[in-house]
Formats: C-alpha cells, structure tokens, sequence
C-alpha cells in the first residue's frame, strides 16, 4: 500500500497544487517581462516624440535626423507598448503608450486625409495615351539613380508609361547620361540641363517642352548644383520653375551641412515672383524640422494631404527590406495642387522613384 504521504512531494503539498503554484509563478513572470518590455518601448517612443517637437537647430545633432526618418514606425512600437502594458496590468505605462501613440498617429494623419486633392480634370488630363503639353497639368517624376547605377532604360520606360513630362535625376554621371541618350530618352524629353558641382556626380532635369533660362544652380546650394529650368503651360500663359534637388544627407555624420543644405532651400520662400516645383532627393521627411521650416506657409509637398499614404522611397535596394523612408519629394508652390503620387523601384538605384501629378492652376 501506498500512504497518503507517499502522495505528496518533499515539501508536504499535494502534486496537484505544487503544479499549480508553478503555473502561477510562470504567468507572473511572462508579466514582469512583458511589463519591463513595455517600459522600454514606451521609453524609446517618448524619446522619438522628444526628437521630433526639438528645433532645427537641435535635430542638426548628431544621429537625431537619422532617428526622425523613421517615425512613422514609432506608431506600430507605440502600439505594441500599449499592449504589453494592458497585458502586464501596468497602467500608468499603458495611459503614456497610448498618448504616444495618439501624438505620433497624429502626425502622419494627413498623409492619409486629402486637404488638397488633385482635381478630377488632372487626373483625366493624364491618364490619355499623350501628354498634353499645352495644358495645366502635368505627370512628373524624380528619382536619385545611385550614383549613375540605375537602369537607364527603366527610367526612359516609366517615362513613356506615365507619360511623364518634366523628370528630375540625382546622382548622374557622364555615362549614365549617354546610356540615357542610347535608351532615346529624347524622344520623350528632348530638352535637357545636366550639371555637376565635382565633375562627377550631377543632378539634371529634362522636359518635354523647352526648359527656358536654363541654370547650373537655381539654389545657390552648397550640397550640389541644384539646376533649374522654366517649363511653361497653357500654352505658355504660366511659367513654372522647376528645380532637381539633393541636399547633403546626414548619414555621412555631416550634421550641421545637412541643415545648411536645407535652410539654402527655405531662401526660395522669399523669391515671389517665380512659381517653382522643387523635385528630388531632399534627404529629409516631414518629421524634421528643417524640412517643413523650407516649406512655411508657402510651398507643400505632394505626399501631405493628398490622401494616397506615405510614399516611402529609400532604401530600395536591400534584398527582403522594404522601403522605410520618404527621403525623396516633389514640393510644389502654395497656389498649386498636386496628387497621384506613387513609389515605383527602378534597378540599380538605392532609391525608389517618385511620380506625382501636379496641377499648375489658371
């Protein structure tokens, strides 16, 4: 026979409650972890929140604009956090996950609610097999193709799929450019101006109308020439400038050249009486300061409030990553509107390319 004694453990509890306690002391433990986790989370968010409300000034610091690419990301940590929170029974933690949370959806909202759609007429203007060059609107794309790295003849067959009428390139070489020459990219953007501030690497624009009072540098920049050139519409009643953009990035550590690049920029908000149409790599998203101080109250960007979400465009070449950043634009001036923007990848290039559809008004 056995004795009832013989059916407890050492420690004199029955078999049954001893599993129990076990099972007890585990779930504790998952909540302590999960508790911890959501502190730590919680705290990296509040962070980003912290870097996002600094000054241009302070955001020129060293790593901040490399953290601020990314905030769009925070909202799924800011998410996660508030769930562990609600899991472990931390409230307090749980209330800062979820104002975190709110703040950083708050944010990227307008990318997702159209303020300033493009109107109806756009969209059908370019959506016909031709573009109408004498008219108001227009399909346009930038795109920074790595260092001449890019498939040249990609790019000339987006053009002629979007029917794109002014492009912007980043990065250009000599040989990049005659492979853009051999892919016929004049046939669909015969006029040109290509310059380069090292002798080589360059930015350019083409377009299919003439580029009028073409310039190495409409910026002044001392990140890289920035060329410009005169596009007219309408039959030549409005005269838009546009310019090919790339600022110094920041990854370089060249903080504070970073800012410079920018704030170079933001001087065109004084220039009234030109219209422009600024596309390119401007090695910065809406979450940084310096950017949106460029933009003021007088030019926006294509992405922001159109309603079509974010336009993610580097980087683009990582095998299995996607792309994490909206370090590309197309900004247009205050009394315009523009929409249908879209991604699209192009091989060879860390970046994606963007393609928008702006509208130059009456």
């Amino acid at each position: 026979m056995v004795s009832s004694q013989g059916k407890r453990k050492n420690d004199g509890r029955p078999a049954n409650a001893k599993a129990a306690n076990a099972k007890v002391k585990t779930v504790r433990h998952k909540h302590r972890l999960a508790g911890a986790l959501s502190g730590v989370l919680t705290v990296a968010v509040l962070a980003e929140i912290v870097m996002r409300l600094l000054p241009a000034d302070l955001q020129a610091l060293p790593y901040v604009p490399l953290v601020l690419f990314f905030v769009p990301w925070f909202i799924g940590v800011a998410a996660v956090a508030l769930g562990l929170a609600v899991l472990s029974r931390r409230m307090v933690v749980a209330l800062l996950a979820l104002a975190c949370l709110v703040v950083n959806c708050w944010w990227q909202y307008p990318f997702f609610a159209p303020s300033r759609p493009v109107s109806v007429a756009a969209t059908s203007a370019v959506a016909h097999s031709i573009a109408d060059t004498d008219d108001q609107y227009a399909r346009v794309m930038t795109l920074n193709v790595y260092k001449g790295e890019a498939d040249a003849q990609a790019i000339v067959d987006l053009v002629r799929n979007e029917r794109v009428e002014v492009l912007a390139l980043q990065e250009t070489t000599s040989e990049f450019i005659e492979k853009l020459k051999n892919a016929h990219i004049e046939t669909y953007l015969p006029y040109s101006q290509v310059s380069t501030m090292d002798g080589a690497y360059g930015n350019g624009l083409w377009s299919a109308t003439p580029l009028a009072d073409p310039v190495d540098d409409a910026v002044n920049s001392s990140a890289s020439f920035m060329p410009g050139g005169t596009v007219a519409f309408v039959g030549g009643q409005k005269q838009v400038r546009f310019v090919s953009v790339h600022t110094t990035s920041p990854w370089q550590g060249d903080w504070r050249q970073w800012k410079r690049s920018l704030d170079e920029l933001g001087l065109k908000r004084a220039d009234e009486g030109t219209r422009y149409v600024f596309m390119g790599d401007f090695n910065a998203t809406m979450d940084h300061a310096s950017m949106r101080e460029f933009l003021g109250t007088r030019f926006h960007d294509a992405a922001y409030g159109s309603g079509h979400g974010f336009a993610f465009t580097a980087p683009a070449n990582l095998f299995a990553v996607p792309t994490l950043t909206a370090a590309d634009h197309v900004v247009v001036d205050s009394d315009m509107t523009a929409g249908q923007v879209q991604a699209k990848r192009v091989s060879g290039s860390d970046h994606a390319a963007l393609l928008a559809t702006i509208d130059v008004g009456r």
